[in-house]
């Protein structure tokens, strides 16, 4: 049903399920600078302590062992390693933390997947502008050196960056993730250019310093729900829904898979808008340099999350102001019969990636892919029965099998977010994607698995067996 060398992995991410956030000499990231601040967060939670995985990852292994995990994805703390975010200051304990985590790893036949930034930027460099700051690029271009020298000897898949759509709009538009920005309609598209170019950069060093020696492969993780026209006969329906793919999917995935440059679709949308506002200047959607190396081809595989589906009109925007939504004009809708699971956006549409994972192929040159983020959130009282989550992952592992030996698509890897139940960024541990549940009241931070991680298990060593 899958390939043989298939990649059955977990995710999670440092800022989540670490803590330790000031041990051992870390410096300080944007989310912890957020969390402290009041009303950012629900509860006014924090990662202080999370998962406390800094010290307790020996537990952390012993559910990536139950479940029989391939893989293991991972994010580095680039605070916690170089706490000033420079290389002028390194943090050996977090050099040691690290190596402990895939020297473990590898003991037991599980190769790490390692993200070398999980929106935690060190706020030094926020203090000095952030990802508007186009230096930024140029910082990360060194840090991804630093770790590929350090760790790439062992690690042979790398994530530069996860979900930089996330990362602009909600941290720069909406405000709502750190470092809490709401400058709408500009510093989105700004921060989303220089992750870009911060990513060509790091894939660039790793192709011409480490590859011949390392062997391993570089990519970015990549967000998208999969959508529909709300009426697919109405012609306004299917050309809002081009423009929303191009505002998620293509605003990352077009520069770096198909020109080097941003889908035309969306920079004629942010054009227009402007006109129709009367801003005259240059489009607020930036350029790339032809003085810089291009973003083009600097993927070695297609890293996918995937969470939900939408049906998709006209509208949604913000009136008179600027912003994303006004530029996109693309409503989202959801079908009522989808059921919703935990969070309200999250509706469970397994066949929405299958459908997703065939446009990837069709529209991408037919890319090796990992599904690098899928999972099925719990709100509410803990159910270690949770029956329904259980069934998501049959229904999904099927839909991507579908795509796999129906569809032709080259899927290589599935991980399912998450591991743990974590620090769900503004949610807290409201929100629990866990295949293991965590005990936050405990000081021991307990691990219980849910019977949708047993489940998971037993799906991983059918698949060993080959059966």
């Amino acid at each position: 049903m899958f390939p043989r060398d298939f990649a059955w992995g977990a995710g999670t991410a440092a800022y989540q399920i670490e803590g330790g956030w000031q041990a051992d000499s870390k410096g300080p990231s944007i989310w912890d600078t957020f969390c402290h601040e009041k009303g950012k967060v629900f509860g006014d939670q924090n990662g202080d302590v999370a998962c406390n995985s800094y010290e307790l990852w020996e537990k952390d292994l012993e559910c990536i062992q139950k479940l029989g995990l391939t893989h293991y994805r991972f994010s580095l703390s680039w605070s916690r390693l170089l706490p000033e975010g420079t290389t002028r200051h390194v943090n050996q304990k977090g050099v040691q933390y690290y190596n402990k985590v895939i020297d473990d790893l590898l003991a037991c036949n599980v190769s790490p997947m390692v993200t070398l930034y999980h929106f935690d930027l060190p706020q030094a460099l926020q203090d000095q502008g952030g990802w508007k700051s186009p230096s930024t690029a140029s910082l990360f271009d060194s840090y991804a050196k630093f770790c590929f020298q350090t760790f790439g000897d062992r690690v042979k898949l790398w994530i530069t960056i996860n979900e930089p759509y996330v990362c602009a709009k909600l941290g720069h538009e909406d405000g709502i993730h750190a470092p809490g920005l709401k400058e709408p309609g500009t510093t989105a598209y700004l921060v989303g250019h220089n992750m870009l170019r911060a990513h060509a950069m790091a894939w660039q060093s790793y192709d011409s310093l480490y590859r011949s020696r390392q062997g391993g492969q570089v990519s970015l993780a990549i967000n998208s729900d999969w959508v529909e026209p709300f009426n697919t006969d109405c012609n306004e329906d299917i050309a809002a829904t081009e423009r929303y793919l191009a505002f998620s999917l293509g605003w990352f995935a077009w520069p770096v898979f198909v020109t080097g440059d941003y889908p035309e679709i969306m920079r004629s949308a942010i054009d227009a808008q402007s006109r129709k506002l009367g801003h005259k200047d240059s489009s607020r959607l930036p350029s790339f340099s032809k003085d810089e190396p291009s973003v083009l081809g600097t993927a070695d595989f297609f890293a996918l999350n995937y969470y939900t589906s939408r049906k998709v009109k006209p509208g949604g925007g913000c009136g008179r102001m600027m912003c994303m939504k006004s530029d996109r004009d693309a409503a989202e809708v959801l079908d009522p019969s989808w059921p919703i699971c935990g969070v309200s956006w999250l509706a469970v549409v397994p066949d929405g990636l299958r459908k997703l994972l065939k446009y990837i192929k069709d529209t991408f040159n037919n890319p090796t892919v990992y599904i690098t983020e899928n999972g099925f959130s719990q709100l509410g009282p803990v159910e270690i029965e949770d029956v329904q989550r259980a069934e998501f992952y049959k229904d999904t592992i099927l839909k991507v099998a579908e795509a796999i030996q129906e569809d032709g698509v080259r899927v290589r890897g599935y991980f399912a977010w998450s591991l743990l139940d974590n620090f769900e960024w503004a949610d807290g541990f409201s929100v629990r994607f866990g295949l293991f549940h965590v005990d936050f009241a405990d000081e021991m931070r307990s691990r219980t698995v849910y019977r949708s991680g047993q489940e998971y298990a037993k799906m991983i060593l059918k698949h060993k067996l080959g059966k």
